[in-house]
C-alpha cells in the first residue's frame, strides 16, 4: 500500500475516532508515526482475512487455509501486544508515577480476558 493511501486512511481514521471517551474522558494520545504503523498492521490483517475468504469461496485447500488462519491469527496477536506494551509504558506507568492503582487493576483485568 503506498504512503499516500496510508495517509489518506490515517486521517480518516482520526476524524471518525472519538479522541475521548465521552462517559469518562479516556483517550491515548498517539504519534502520528504510531497511528501510520498501526494502521498499516491493520491493512495488513485486513488483507489476509480478505485472502482467507477468497481461498474460501475458490475451495482452497483446508491447510491452506488454515496456515494462513494461523499467519492473521499471529498478525492480530503481535498488534495487541504492540498496543499492550504502549498502554503498560505510557497509560500504566503514568498512574503508577501518581501513586494511582486504577490502572493496574484495569491493566489485571484486562490481562485475565485476554488470557482466556
Amino acid at each position: 500500500m503506498n504512503e499516500e493511501k496510508i495517509e489518506t486512511e490515517v486521517k480518516q481514521a482520526e476524524q471518525e475516532t472519538v479522541k475521548e471517551c465521552p462517559c469518562c474522558d479516556r483517550s491515548t494520545q498517539r504519534s502520528d508515526e504510531e497511528v501510520k504503523d498501526l494502521i498499516r498492521r491493520l491493512n495488513r490483517i485486513e488483507g489476509q482475512v480478505r485472502g482467507i475468504r477468497r481461498m474460501v469461496e475458490n475451495d482452497a485447500y483446508c491447510v491452506d487455509i488454515l496456515t494462513q488462519v494461523q499467519a492473521t491469527s499471529c498478525a492480530l496477536n503481535s498488534f495487541t501486544k504492540q498496543v499492550l506494551s504502549r498502554h503498560i509504558k505510557t497509560c500504566v506507568a503514568d498512574d503508577i508515577r501518581e501513586g494511582g492503582e486504577e490502572k493496574v487493576d484495569e491493566l489485571v483485568n484486562l490481562l485475565q480476558r485476554l488470557m482466556k
